[in-house]
């Protein structure tokens, strides 16, 4: 190593004074200076690796970070340069390079054996505990997160304390021990909000907690979480990582919401500061836009959003088959939703929203009991965790089957409940589709007055929100079934109303020759030759919604 001038002892001292005060662009700086006027010990690369990290500058953080694993190898220091060599495997993990990933973990845990087990252990049993959670071996996991707090307490590192209760939440979770689980969580956002926890894992605890809370469909606490992040994250001048995945949890919600401007604006934020960092957010929030495009119609817009999601190894479900939906192509969204649901099947997160959709889809296709048996697991999902998101959509489930099964009365309790309960989520679209089919329902039981009364309520958040309104509700599938598909069922109840085939192609983002030809599929299989029959068809058969009072 070269002997420091004053200069760059001074740029040295002023880098690390910033580096504890989290000032990382004025370490940053220091440290390069420095390093123009000589060589630095591996401590203060790895400082300067840091403040790199920190300010989203990840291909050389990547380099630093690999030079100070050789200068702590070097100087026999094999836990330090074990801990480099699991920094280097998360960040090309987060950047979609899990085979250079697995390599460095496997060099670090090669140069951990046979050590004394002490703090550098403790990142190397995070990762484990991760797998055995992505895998579901939660005894596994639950081992590891009490080994990660107890070494956390023997060497006074409470950044280990705090993943062992973070672990044991995830894994309490998963187990539907809801209340228990967001208990351990709390205990380590104690230890992030004391200042007791190393800023790194700091920001990965908030991420997981919200990632947790969005995960069950707890959209209020998320919303709590996030606040709580972003209170951390005021510290933290510069911090490209956790803003960015803040913001991506953000979109979340705020899709949910239905304020789609702004989802739209954080994305492009996520996109343009994570492209390099974090895949995984970045494939989320392309799934995100996907649902923002197909939830106010653009379906093209969807389909190349969907697309990106997948390019990024994200599966882009269940928006793919809501968007075949949408577009008419049943026999697809059929398909797809029932094989991506069965690959979840062991995935109680995934499992719930693909339940969901199969619902609707189901009642769609002409699929009444497959429709039923989903609505009843995602029941069983919605009283095993409790959550007021699985709960809401069970219950606008059970509405949704009992409707299309032609028992009005059986689905009045469960949907006026999750019109309710999407509300106080600030689920506005969710709560306008089920205030729809209650206009339905009372419809259906000669209550015009309340039908007429939630139409019109959906209606109004449909248009505040921008999204195209709905005019078919599920009914009874004996009327439609090999009949209509559900495309031409929704573009001869247009038409009955009086609209002109330009007017049918704009409201659902198609072709007037699309439309011609759904015509004149429908007439055939109507068996009439005129505009003026198959609308009367239309009426007898409940598709024109003002009918049905």
């Amino acid at each position: 190593m070269g002997s420091k001038g004053p200069d760059q002892r001074a740029l040295i001292e002023q880098a690390r004074a910033a580096h504890r005060e989290h000032r990382y662009d004025v370490a940053y700086d220091a440290l390069r200076a420095a390093r123009e006027l000589g060589a630095l010990g591996p401590e203060d690369v790895h400082r300067l690796a840091d403040a790199a990290w920190w300010l989203g500058l990840l291909p050389e953080c990547l380099r630093l970070t690999e030079l100070a694993h050789r200068d702590f190898l070097a100087t026999g220091h094999l836990d330090r340069a074990a801990t480099q060599a699991l920094d280097i495997g998360g960040m090309l993990a987060m950047r979609g390079e899990p085979a250079l990933a697995s390599a460095w973990l496997s060099r670090a845990r090669r140069l951990l054996e046979g050590l004394p087990v002490g703090p550098a252990h403790g990142t190397l049993w995070y990762v484990d505990l991760s797998f055995a959670l992505e895998e579901g071996r939660l005894d596994e996991a639950a081992r590891t997160a009490e080994e990660l707090r107890r070494l956390g307490q023997a060497h006074g590192h409470d950044e280990y304390v705090a993943l062992g209760h973070l672990g044991q939440g995830l894994v309490l979770l998963r187990r539907g021990r809801v209340t228990e689980a967001f208990g351990q969580m709390d205990e380590a956002m104690l230890l992030v909000v004391g200042g007791q926890v190393d800023p790194e894992w700091a920001g990965h605890i908030c991420c997981m907690i919200v990632s947790a809370c969005l995960d069950v469909a707890d959209l209020n606490r998320a919303r709590l979480c996030s606040e709580a992040a972003y209170r951390w994250l005021e510290d933290f001048e510069h911090a490209v990582m956790f803003t960015g995945v803040c913001r991506a949890h953000d979109v979340d919600l705020l899709v949910i919401e239905g304020d789609w401007a702004a989802a739209e604006r954080k994305a492009e934020l996520v996109v343009r500061d994570l492209a390099d960092l974090n895949v995984e957010a970045v494939a989320e929030v392309e799934y995100q836009r996907g649902e923002c495009h197909r939830l106010r119609g653009e379906y093209n817009e969807a389909e190349v959003s969907y697309g990106r999601a997948a390019a990024l190894g994200c599966e882009p479900q269940p928006g793919t088959a809501l968007l075949a939906l949408a577009r008419g192509d049943v026999a697809t969204a059929w398909e797809t939703v029932c094989d991506a649901a069965a690959r979840a099947a062991t995935d109680p997160f995934r499992s719930a929203r693909l339940l969901r959709a199969l619902v609707e889809i189901g009642v769609a296709a002409g699929h009444p009991d497959a429709a039923a048996n989903a609505a009843v697991r995602l029941r069983e999902l919605a009283d095993t965790f409790g959550t007021p998101g699985f709960q809401a959509w069970a219950a606008h489930c059970y509405g949704v089957v009992a409707l299309a099964r032609g028992d009005a009365a059986g689905a009045l309790a469960p949907l006026v409940r999750a019109s309710s309960d999407f509300r106080r989520m600030r689920a506005w679209c969710d709560a306008a589709a089920a205030d729809l089919l209650l206009s339905d329902v009372h419809a259906t039981l000669g209550d015009a007055a309340k039908a007429e009364q939630y139409r019109d309520s959906a209606v109004a958040v449909f248009h505040r929100l921008g999204m195209p309104t709905p005019t078919v509700m599920p009914r009874p599938r004996s009327e439609l079934d090999g009949v209509l598909t559900a495309r031409e069922a929704e573009i001869l109840a247009r038409v009955a109303t009086g609209a002109a085939n330009r007017d049918v192609a704009e409201s659902l983002s198609i072709s007037e020759a699309t439309v011609r030809r759904h015509l004149a599929n429908i007439y055939l299989k109507l068996e009439v030759r005129t505009r003026t029959a198959a609308s009367a068809w239309a009426y007898r058969h409940g598709l024109v919604p003002e009918a049905r009072a």
